[in-house]
């Protein structure tokens, strides 16, 4: 039987979110009866460092290995630039021409818009999109975003499925009326759970002397991009008052951006420089979370928020913002807590509370292993493979 050739479009393939699911989801449908490829930007934008870079090449050279076509398209950046932009439009538009995919799946809101209109010029019959979130709200300020709106709600029209990861996401997206319900359909963004077994003892002691923790402290940790709309300065705020009272307490921050010399200082103007670790990007990040006692993630805004499950294959009880998709994966009380984003106090009220009981630590721990079962690789991938069958089904496409 002929594979079915998809191609699938992400503005910046690095090692975040919404590119690990990209990529997951390029090997998982390579193994099934799909012949899948991939264009990208050159994420220049993502100011990757050496170790971020390497990571990023071997993902590619895995591809590569698998058959999987990795095509670069230089003009495709995230920020706006109409010249760039019109580049990448006609650039995307070739490349589908010359592939000449059955499905274009596009990734993120700038290779959503570009890659829908260059797939729609170029005939192709099925198209789909997934947002990995959205930028309508904690990106940018009231104009852009009106303007995004309005390009989404014309974009939904020549898509055939939009691929929300969560139903917070798909509510955000039916209130601000992109398009009607029944153009959804939920898709949680699936992990390789092998990769998340907890480290034993001897390993967690090892790699806190590696890192220069001292041994029977309590760390409270996050990972991510150190970047506003992650709101890592509403930990540090929250830090202050943990650290007061528990002051052997350290914080761990597992990611680089273009907060992080301002946290640093902000670190130091409170006092509690000590307790604050900041190790930039690893590759290693299972290792890392598997040292944390409580996993926070402070967004202001997430798709689903990808890194909690990774946290919760882990045993980690979470603290995160009640905003996007994580009440889809933290429920309160059950396996973590969630709270207000923006609000240091209560983000140290939670974590105090886990600090405090132990037995309510490791329930919740427990029960988010539990809850991770729903977000496994295979399971994206078979809901992604039958979402394509279903569509070449209603629009009589047969091979």
């Amino acid at each position: 039987m002929e594979k079915i050739k998809v191609l699938h479009i992400i503005t910046r393939f690095d090692k975040g979110g919404s590119a690990q699911n990209t990529f997951l989801t390029l090997l998982g449908l390579k193994k099934q009866n799909f012949n899948p490829c991939l264009i990208a930007g050159l994420s220049l934008e993502s100011e990757m460092k050496n170790e971020e870079m390497k990571s990023k090449e071997i993902d590619i050279k895995r591809l590569e290995s698998e058959d999987i076509d990795f095509i670069q398209c230089p003009a495709l950046v995230r920020k706006i630039n109409i010249i760039k932009d019109f580049k990448a439009f006609f650039d995307i538009w070739k490349l589908i021409k010359k592939n000449k995919p059955l499905i274009v799946h596009t990734h993120s809101s700038k290779a959503g818009l570009l890659g829908r209109l260059a797939a729609k010029f170029a005939g192709i019959p099925i198209i789909v999109h997934t947002p990995h979130g959205h930028v309508f709200f904690g990106y940018f300020g009231p104009l852009k975003t009106k303007i995004f709106i309005i390009l989404e709600k014309l974009a939904s029209r020549i898509t055939d499925k939009i691929v929300a990861l969560t139903n917070r996401e798909k509510e955000d997206h039916l209130r601000l009326r992109i398009a009607n319900d029944d153009k959804f359909i939920i898709i949680h963004s699936g992990i390789d759970l092998k990769k998340f077994k907890e480290l034993s003892f001897n390993e967690k002691q090892n790699l806190k002397r590696d890192l220069g923790i001292p041994e029977n402290i309590l760390i409270i940790g996050t990972a991510g991009r150190l970047e506003p709309v992650k709101g890592p300065e509403f930990l540090i705020e929250a830090a202050k008052y943990i650290i007061l009272k528990y002051p052997n307490t350290h914080f761990l921050f597992s990611g680089d951006g273009h907060l992080k010399q301002n946290l640093e200082e902000r670190a130091s103007e409170l006092g509690i420089e000590k307790n604050i670790i900041f190790l930039n990007w690893r590759d290693d990040v299972a290792k890392i979370i598997s040292i944390y006692d409580v996993f926070v993630l402070p967004s202001l805004n997430e798709g689903m928020g990808r890194v909690l499950v990774e946290a919760m294959a882990l045993g980690k009880p979470i603290v995160a913002s009640n905003i996007g998709g994580i009440p889809d994966l933290v429920s309160h009380g059950k396996n973590g807590f969630l709270v207000p984003p923006k609000d240091p106090r209560e983000l140290a009220n939670c974590i105090q509370i886990l600090i405090e009981d132990e037995e309510k630590k490791a329930k919740m721990g427990k029960a988010g292993k539990e809850i991770v079962e729903n977000f496994t690789k295979e399971k994206m991938v078979e809901k992604i493979a039958e979402l394509y069958k279903e569509l070449m089904i209603q629009k009589n496409i047969c091979l």
